[in-house]
């Protein structure tokens, strides 16, 4: 028996209130055990959720809030069950967030050249602009400690609003992945990549990001409109032929290396496997043909420069293209000409930013009169890092890849396959995954130029001159896991040979943080450490996710568990939507309309703003509307109230007795029909149509069904035990209905007449609500009745009169079938109506009407 199982009734309150049930239940949740996940059940009885680790780099939102509440519920609902839900919680901590969020609250900057200093202590936080503008320079080490702390920080504050919220999370289960834990699995797995041959190193083209001076993947790319222009410039063919081309990046123009129009363009016909000279430079560069040109932007024409985006890489690859790179890693023009450039017209250039470098060519191309009329102005998609604010250069670099299916068109196949193998909710989400997995260029980037993040756990050996050997990287052992080669030396050597010829020297990157991410469920299940907790929970049960990260983190996950494992992760996955703004647009901190929820939490209570963000099911956008958390505020001081009015008549000891009377019996017979409908609904993932069954019959049991009974309840006999035994019934199931969207008011009601957790509690069937119900229960009565009922309230509203005032005559005219079923309610209708006689006139009216006389 569980602790829970041993908590004791509380009784019915005087006056109840949602007042600080918050913090009395998290507490005793905690104190209790209520959501420990039982680790001796076997996997047929686990429901197993991986968690999305939110980033630790400022405040909680509402979409958090929204998305998570949907899968609360879920985990809620799964343990009524009677699975043992593993529930975690995670918090992605490493990374570029974290890093710029460190580097803006200390005033720092990582110099991984400076030694670590074990008495330096940060200055205190946050510190004025004028630090930021001139940071401290911290070793790595000083850097990473840094950011262990702010994370440390920010989750207290993330735990504290997820146990406010009522996340029925195992808090003991708690990982972070920058935690060992998640260290050694994510080096593991990439170990075991590297030994098959799935992960692999290349120097390339990389996308470069120049603020956070690092590399970035597909996955995190997204297309941002900026203002623009096209330059037309002059290109000079055989015999004088002219070739205009239009760019919108002249200062490109010393990394010219050919130009290319479509092979259908009759224009051009004559220029293709000639050669043009490039303006103000005077290089010789090929013309080619290739598909990838379009005949019908700017002249047809278009120079390939190594790289300007990610159409001049595949020009370069696929038309074997020599290469001149003019643009640095910080985002400047090279101090050195490419080969084959001339140094005169290349030193006006050398050292400039992007943009200076583009005025300045801009300038010679005038002078030399090779500059064709005006540049145009336009708005055009330019890339962007998802998380930066400068746009992406293309610069050649040594990366880590890992195979995905970008160029291997089987292992493209079956990745597809597997996404045919998911539960999509909703179902046409899947078209998304499949998309981005047919449209890969490429193979998933995972090494990135940065410090707080997974090491790469790799070393080269030196040779004698002191050149590393990239081909045959150093390894370490699986035991010693989690590694950092920048302060371990690798198995056989010693840190006297770090730098040194004969020596080596460590991988400086970091693994992309998605490359740790995409493991969550072999970091909280426990892979390669605890088998037996491994063997109960994987592939888990359920993905919940954002829809925007289906091809980082979604296929990610899907990758790494194919490639490991052979098989899928999970076996459904549920994608939320977005919270809109009033003005319907997508809330996001980078547009500043975010609304975080604490002070919503404490206005008006967890349950309402609970109830708020249940109204929006999976995959559909909701607007953030504050009427609407009100209206879930009135729901739970209604459930309150109700309940302790039903609980006051007597029904707390009526539990389990029959319901005999008509009216009773209809009541339950509706209620069964309620939790067949929640129950198919939760089953789907919809819980949105689940509280809407729940809500809409609780509104009827509250404003007709307890209306039309209370009289009978007061008093004694079989009818008044009929009642009793029908409000149990019916506020046991209404209570375990509400608890997985309302967990607070539910408990708390639960704790006034039951035994242990509501939470705990089994999950309310059919048949356990049909076996309260003696002889037949037909659910129109209870809405002829509220009807009926209805008439009376507006006859006497019409007449401003209380709805205690008597009615000395009342006349029920419609058809004679009608007239005969409302027989059967008619004592419970004449009592809550206050009705002295109450007389049929059959076949009067095609429908009922009920006729009051003052």
């Amino acid at each position: 028996m569980t602790d829970t199982a041993r908590t004791a009734r509380a009784g019915v309150p005087e006056r109840p209130t949602l007042d600080g049930i918050e913090e009395t239940w998290a507490r005793r949740w905690q104190e209790e055990g209520t959501y420990a996940f039982d680790r001796s059940k076997e996997r047929a009885n686990v429901y197993a959720i991986d968690t999305p680790p939110p980033t630790v780099s400022g405040e909680l939102h509402m979409g958090h809030v929204f998305s998570y509440t949907h899968t609360d519920t879920v985990a809620r609902f799964q343990r009524m069950r009677g699975r043992t839900v593993f529930y975690p919680m995670g918090w992605d901590d490493n990374g570029l967030p974290t890093e710029r969020r460190a580097q803006n609250v200390y005033g720092v900057r990582c110099d991984p050249s400076l030694p670590y200093d074990p008495a330096w202590t940060p200055p205190p936080a946050p510190v004025d602009d004028a630090a930021r503008r001139d940071p401290t320079p911290v070793s790595r080490r000083n850097f990473v400690e840094l950011c262990e702390r702010l994370t440390a920080d920010d989750e207290q504050v993330f735990e504290a609003l997820w146990r406010r919220l009522g996340l029925s999370v195992d808090w003991s289960l708690t990982y972070t992945t920058i935690g060992p834990a998640a260290r050694a699995v994510s080096q593991r797995a990439f170990l075991r990549n590297l030994a098959r041959g799935e992960a692999y190193q290349a120097e390339a083209p990389t996308l470069w990001d120049v603020g956070f001076a690092t590399a970035v993947a597909q996955a995190e790319l997204e297309d941002r409109e900026r203002p623009g222009a096209y330059h037309r410039l002059r290109f000079t063919g055989p015999d004088g032929r002219e070739a205009l081309v239009d760019t919108t990046r002249p200062e490109l123009l010393p990394a010219c290396v050919a130009l290319v129009c479509h092979p259908d363009d009759e224009r051009y016909a004559d220029l293709v496997g000639t050669s043009a000279r490039t303006p103000v430079f005077g290089v010789e560069v090929p013309v080619r043909a290739h598909p990838l040109a379009d005949p019908a932007k700017g002249t047809g024409v278009a120079m390939v420069c190594t790289f300007g985006d990610l159409t001049d890489v595949t020009w370069w690859r696929e038309l074997q293209l020599d290469t001149r790179v003019v643009i640095g890693r910080d985002g400047r023009l090279l101090p050195e000409p490419p080969a084959g450039v001339p140094a005169a017209p290349y030193a006006a250039l050398a050292g400039q930013t992007v943009a200076a470098a583009r005025r300045t060519l801009v300038g010679l191309l005038a002078d030399a009169g090779e500059l064709v009329g005006e540049p145009r102005p336009i708005t055009h998609p330019v890339k962007f890092y998802e998380r930066g604010d400068r746009p992406l250069e293309i610069v050649s670099t040594r990366q880590w890849y890992l195979r995905n299916g970008g160029r291997d068109a089987d292992l493209r196949a079956e990745l597809l396959a597997r996404g045919g193998e998911l539960t999509w909710t909703p179902g046409h989400m899947r078209h998304r995954y499949e998309h981005w997995v047919g449209g890969l260029t490429g193979d998933w980037l995972v090494s990135r130029q940065r410090f707080f993040g997974v090491p790469v756990p790799v070393w080269y050996r030196l040779d004698d001159v002191g050149e590393p050997d990239h081909s045959h990287p150093l390894t370490p052992d699986g035991s010693a896991l989690p590694v950092d080669p920048s302060g371990e030396p690798p198995p056989g050597f010693d840190e006297a040979q770090r730098g040194q010829p004969g020596g080596f020297i460590a991988d400086p990157d970091v693994l992309d943080t998605w490359a740790t991410s995409s493991l969550t469920p072999q970091i909280v299940g426990g892979w390669e450490t605890d088998p037996d907790l491994f063997a109960r929970v994987f592939p888990m049960d359920l993905r919940p996710q954002g829809q925007e990260i289906i091809r980082t983190w979604l296929f990610s996950t899907v990758v790494r568990a194919h490639l490991e494992h052979g098989l899928l992760p999970w076996r459904d996955v549920v994608l939320s939507g977005w919270i809109l703004d009033p003005d319907r647009k997508k809330m996001s901190k980078s547009k500043g309309n975010v609304v975080t929820p604490m002070a919503l939490l404490e206005q008006h209570g967890s349950d309402a703003v609970r109830y708020w963000a249940a109204s929006g099911r999976p995959g559909m956008d909701l607007a953030f509307d504050p009427a609407q958390i009100r209206v879930g505020r009135r729901l739970a001081t209604k459930l309150l109230n109700a309940s302790r009015f039903a609980l006051g008549l007597g029904a707390a000891d009526a539990l389990r007795a029959p319901a005999t009377t008509p009216l009773d019996t209809a009541m339950l017979a509706e209620l069964s029909g309620v939790v067949a409908t929640a129950t198919s609904a939760f089953d789907g993932y919809d819980h949105t149509a689940a509280l809407q069954a729940a809500e809409a019959f609780f509104w009827r049991f509250c404003d007709d069904y307890i209306e039309l009974v209370k009289d009978r309840a007061y008093g004694e006999g079989p009818g008044a035990d009929s009642a009793r035994a029908a409000l149990a019934t019916a506020l046991s199931t209404q209570l375990r209905l509400f608890a997985p969207v309302l967990p607070y008011v539910t408990e708390e009601v639960w704790s006034w007449w039951r035994y242990g957790s509501v939470h705990r509690a089994p999950w309310p069937t059919t048949y356990e609500v049909d076996r309260a119900i003696r002889g037949d229960g037909d659910p129109a009565l209870l809405r002829l009745a509220g009807d009926a009922l209805g008439q009376v309230r507006r006859a006497k509203s019409e007449r401003k009169l209380s709805m205690r005032a008597e009615v000395p005559l009342a006349e029920a005219l419609g058809p004679a079938a009608v007239l005969d079923q409302l027989a059967l309610v008619a004592d419970d209708v004449r009592a809550a109506g206050r009705i002295a006689r109450l007389d049929p006139l059959p076949d009067r009216t095609p429908e009922l009407v009920v006729a009051c006389a003052f």
